[in-house]
Parts: structure tokens; sequence; C-alpha cells
């Protein structure tokens, strides 16, 4: 017992006790800050993730939009409803289901 209350007595000691829970709780970069920066970077990389794979899609159309006439007109008439003179273009929607 007279060994924990010299070493409670000892200012090195208390000096690093407050040290250690002011880098803890009251700095700027304590351990609730951290935990927020580790969550946003695991979102980050998700996006980086998601955005890479998206690229890819749209680079791998971009491709074949330019090398191949008969995909860009079928891209052309899907996705911007464009027609040749003597056509008529009817859309169809399915109803989704609740």
């Amino acid at each position: 017992m007279k060994r924990l209350f010299d070493l409670i007595k000892n200012k090195f000691f208390l000096a690093t006790v407050a040290f250690v829970i002011w880098m803890i709780f009251f700095d700027k970069n304590d351990l609730f800050s951290q935990y927020e920066y580790h969550q946003q970077l695991s979102k980050l990389k998700q996006e980086q993730q998601f955005y890479k794979t998206e690229t890819e899609k749209v680079n791998n159309d971009l491709d074949e939009l330019t090398s191949d006439k008969v995909k860009l007109e079928k891209f052309a008439r899907e996705k911007y409803l464009m027609k040749k003179d003597n056509e008529d273009v009817f859309v169809i929607e399915h109803e989704k289901k609740q």
C-alpha cells in the first residue's frame, strides 16, 4: 500500500499520467478523432474502388462504341431515342414491383 502511495506522489508518474490522459482525450489527434479518420478512410477506399470499376466499364463501352458502328447505332437508339428517317421508335417500360 505504501508503495502505491509513493508511486502516486511521484511527480514523474503524475506527469506521465497527465500526458497520457491529455493525448488520449484532449489532443487534436485523440482516440475518437483517430477512429473517425479510420472510418472515413475505409469509406473513401470503397468509393475509390467503385469509381475505378465504373471507369473501366465506361472505357470499355467507349472502346466498343468507337470501334463498332452497329453498337454505336444501338447505343444511340437505346440511350438517346435516336432513329432513322423511315423508322418509328417504341419505348416499352416495365412496371416495377413493390
